[in-house]
């Protein structure tokens, strides 16, 4: 029996956060919100011990190939553990216990409604996310990423006003659209080569180049979207709507990052590096890529609500994912895998702070925040430490993956992809380190923050305080020590070299 739960963990670590849902919505209203929240917990820190325990068998090269009936010949609804499964799988799961006490606090210090329909949805969410993290086929892979778009959309309408129902109703438009091409694109794949099973350097055979050409087309849209390529990325700064956490989930936990993944599933999973090559559709997204990134930093810079100057960030930061795995050498790659472990840091922590400010002081504009460091310097620090991060400063985890993939760049003679790397750099510093003077500022102090002493009586409440001061540590001891704790460097550097392995390159 222990062996067989030992074997089962990928299953049972989906299940966790599935069955916490539904017991938060059996409880409903009716019982005390100590009740709902100790379940939101206890899943949390169940699902992580789960996928945790995990990690010195993968690391190993233990897969769980775990297959629970046949969808159809040949498919089945199966889960395998992989290196690049158990990157997003450790982010996923221990960023949930992190905005898990967030969102307690947020809750309850904004005295928000829906908070049984807000929880129950959340916890779909990630066991959404961890069963794509652990699909082994393209089907069972679909089926997670639509459900993670089904229980996202309750989050993005919480408020239940025309704005968060407009934005909601452009957020389906987007991903149930792109879904459903991916869908067909699937069955395609199916017909032609009989087999949707995940291979590192790629599975497809028997296609011609115009047939690859489209199939790719099809598919990848259904990561572009959820990743906020533009054009197509107009629903998430929409989306802002929703509450604060909510934007870290979306931001930093889940929607995006899933759809960053999807395209590394993609191109090097499905595809592989050779027909990549050889098609030359990866040298296009590449350039969507690049373009995404300049052009939302510009805009970023524009925005005076913090979280619309956040979400644009999102925008550009996710490209660089797809930018690094586009480059297609090992070390752009595993420099692309690693930058989901340091955007979701980085990121999560910019919301958070966001967040604690909202909350506390009801500020929402960076015009706003002029002083407000002196009443809420941990927060204001933590945000400046992410702000660094967000920019690739050394000793900063964004610099250890945008290090890879500049490096990738070099090596693949891309001189031009060098160029906007360094230029979205500059271009962060100039729409997120004007916050944190402003916050520190003493200049045209508000009265509210009129005095000389900096102190601690301003900060948020503890949970809303130490999570983002946790996530900001791990943003610089990652920034030194990229490896420590989960090994998340080796399992990045394991999955590119079986990737390229496999794909002959």
């Amino acid at each position: 029996m222990t062996e067989m739960l030992l074997t089962f963990r990928p299953v049972i670590a989906i299940l966790i956060s599935m069955i916490a849902a539904g017991a938060i919505l059996v409880a409903g209203e009716r019982v005390s919100p100590n009740i709902r929240e100790s379940i939101t917990m206890a899943a949390a820190i169940l699902k992580a011990i789960c996928v945790f325990s995990m990690i010195p068998a993968a690391l190993v090269g233990n897969t769980f190939d775990i297959t629970l009936f046949e969808i159809v010949e040949g498919v089945g609804l199966s889960f395998r553990v992989d290196s690049l499964g158990m990157v997003f799988a450790c982010v996923a799961s221990g960023l949930w216990i992190l905005t898990s006490i967030y969102s307690i606090g947020y809750m309850r210090g904004h005295d928000e409604r829906n908070q049984t329909g807000y929880f129950s949805a959340f916890a779909m969410s990630l066991s959404s996310a961890i069963g794509i993290c652990f699909s082994a086929n393209l089907l069972t892979f679909f089926i997670f990423y639509e459900m993670l778009t089904a229980a996202t959309y309750p989050l993005v309408v919480h408020y239940r006003d025309e704005k968060g129902k407009r934005s909601g109703r452009k957020y389906l438009l987007y991903t149930l659209t792109s879904g459903q091409l991916f869908f067909a694109a699937i069955v395609y794949v199916y017909m032609k080569c009989g087999t949707l099973d995940f291979t590192a350097g790629g599975f497809i055979t028997g296609m011609t180049r115009g047939e690859a050409s489209w199939v790719f087309f099809l598919m990848i849209l259904g990561g572009v979207v959820k990743a906020g390529v533009m054009p197509l990325h107009s629903w998430l700064p929409a989306a802002m709507v929703a509450p604060t956490p909510v934007s870290a989930l979306l931001h930093a936990v889940a929607v995006v990052k899933a759809g960053a993944f999807c395209v590394i599933r993609v191109i090097c999973y499905t595809f592989g590096p050779d027909l990549c090559q050889t098609c030359g559709t990866t040298n296009v997204l590449a350039w969507f890529a690049v373009a995404t990134i300049l052009l939302s930093s510009l805009i970023a810079i524009q925005k005076d609500n913090l979280k619309a100057r956040l979400a644009f960030s999102t925008v550009g930061q996710l490209s660089y994912i797809v930018l690094g795995v586009c480059i297609l050498t090992p070390i752009s790659v595993s420099g692309a895998i690693y930058h989901i472990v340091a955007h979701a840091l980085m990121k999560i922590t910019l919301f958070m702070c966001a967040g604690a400010i909202f909350v506390t002081e009801h500020k929402a504009d960076v015009s706003q925040m002029r002083g407000i460091g002196r009443r809420m310097p941990l927060t204001m620090t933590a945000f400046a430490a992410a702000s660094l991060g967000i920019a690739g400063m050394p000793f900063m985890v964004g610099f250890v993956s945008k290090a890879g993939i500049l490096q990738g760049a070099a090596q693949a003679g891309q001189p031009l992809f060098i160029a906007t790397l360094v230029a979205s750099a500059l271009l962060s510093l100039t729409y997120l380190i004007p916050v944190v003077y402003m916050a520190f500022s003493n200049r045209n102090v508000n009265s509210d923050f009129c005095d000389d002493t900096y102190g601690l009586e301003g900060e948020a409440s503890k949970p809303l305080l130490c999570p983002l001061l946790i996530t900001a540590f791990f943003s610089v001891l990652l920034g030194i020590c990229p490896d420590l704790g989960m090994h998340l460097m080796t399992f990045a550097q394991q999955a590119a070299a079986a990737i390229f392995e496999g794909g002959g390159l």
